[in-house]
């Protein structure tokens, strides 16, 4: 039986359910997922296996007009998912009517592989508004499949992707079969981390955040973690520690759960807080948590 094998890259506005996608492709939480804008800041890739097939997705940051270096590095990661989709899944959402740049559309109206336009969130809406909406994106992309879905309620998600197992070419899997990312162990522990900041702080506080992991100690029954929050200023620094540590006390329980159902294992997890001046945009820091290059 001939093996499929290939690239499959899911860009968008922020918000449209890009993440949420690509963990119901994979089965597992990859990405993290929350309310807010500009979740994602890597590119992530989530690898499904199977007997006959390797489809490798890549959740890209929502696609935005730079405002610092962070940000520019973060659409950097958008640029090369087009340089090596085999198929490039394009997720708007009901009510939405371009991409924030307009560089990023065109690319996608002269495409020469495959194009699924996914049209999320249509549990939010109604027959009417659909059929309009599809029309709408029928004559912006005439080159693209339009698929109606709902990642969140996992409706046509199968569908998808059966149809993305047929668009791909015959190739020999590009990773080892067990192998379902590309990212280490502590990217998964820096980025469940961030996601409970992003949760539970508000405003300019969860995108000043980056996290670092300085150690992951796996024994056979339990890992111990001690992960570094870095802030821009002093004042976020005591913001994120809150109130005789009640603040960091809880991201520090949230993460901790999480981690235990992702590894499977018993989890004791210590963070700190560290004042890293300008680091989103200095390219040095950057360079340092994996951005630019």
């Amino acid at each position: 039986m001939a093996h499929k094998a290939g690239f499959v890259n899911i860009i968008g506005n922020p918000n449209v359910g890009k993440s949420t996608l690509m963990n119901a492709f994979v089965g597992e939480k990859l990405s993290i997922i929350t309310s807010k804008a500009q979740t994602t800041r890597h590119r992530i890739l989530g690898i499904v296996n199977g007997d006959d097939f390797q489809v490798i997705l890549s959740d890209t940051p929502g696609i935005i007009k730079p405002a610092y270096e962070l940000q520019s590095s973060m659409m950097d990661f958008v640029k090369s998912a087009f340089e090596d989709a085999d198929v490039l899944l394009y997720m708007v959402e009901i009510g939405e009517k371009a991409l924030k740049d307009e560089g990023f559309f065109k690319k996608i109206q002269n495409s020469k592989i495959p194009v699924l336009l996914l049209l999320n969130k249509i549990d939010t809406s109604d027959q009417e508004k659909l059929e309009e909406q599809m029309q709408y994106w029928q004559e912006q992309l005439p080159n693209a499949e339009i698929h109606p879905i709902s990642a969140l309620e996992n409706f046509n998600v199968t569908e998808v992707f059966n149809r993305i197992l047929e668009l791909l070419p015959e190739a020999p899997p590009y990773y080892p079969k067990d192998q379902m990312t590309d990212k280490p162990e502590r990217f998964f522990v820096n980025e469940t981390i961030r996601e409970k900041i992003l949760l539970n702080y508000k405003k300019e506080i969860p995108y000043s955040v980056e996290v670092e992991t300085e150690e992951f100690l796996e024994d056979e029954d339990i890992i111990r973690i001690r992960s570094v929050i870095m802030v821009e200023r002093d004042t976020q620094k005591g913001i994120i520690i809150g109130h005789k540590g009640s603040a960091i006390k809880k991201v520090g329980v949230e993460a901790r759960k999480d981690l235990e159902k992702f590894f499977a294992k018993q989890v004791h997890i210590e963070l700190y807080v560290k004042v890293n001046k300008n680091w989103r945009s200095n390219s040095q820091q950057l360079k340092r948590f994996g951005y630019n290059g």
